[in-house]
């Protein structure tokens, strides 16, 4: 399992107004297990993209990142983990609304 280490979020601007709702930007730090096959020496992040629409959030897009090198990896994460980050970027979203 992952442990959130460290995080920023921003409101992300739709000048157009083409896109519904409201969307976010959220770099998330991690830690992982040495034993997990996700394991970086360099350290990872995430970088997410939530919406929030009619009230309801929901996580629309992830990239798992290699630190140092910027390297997306080809990784999925559990549901159990993207329910989690899912749920931690509901709890931040007044944050971007301060910034």
């Amino acid at each position: 399992m992952l442990n959130i280490t460290e995080y920023s979020v921003e409101k992300l601007n739709d000048p157009f107004g083409i896109l519904s709702g409201e969307r976010f930007e959220y770099f998330l730090d991690i830690e992982v297990p040495e034993e997990d096959e996700l394991f970086s020496e360099n350290g990872l992040y995430i970088r997410v993209l939530f919406v929030v629409e009619e009230q309801v959030g929901k996580l629309i897009k992830y990239d798992i990142y290699e630190k140092g090198n910027d390297e997306v990896l080809d990784f999925d994460l559990e549901e159990e983990e993207e329910a989690m980050i899912s749920d931690f970027c509901l709890k931040h979203l007044d944050e971007a609304m301060i910034n």
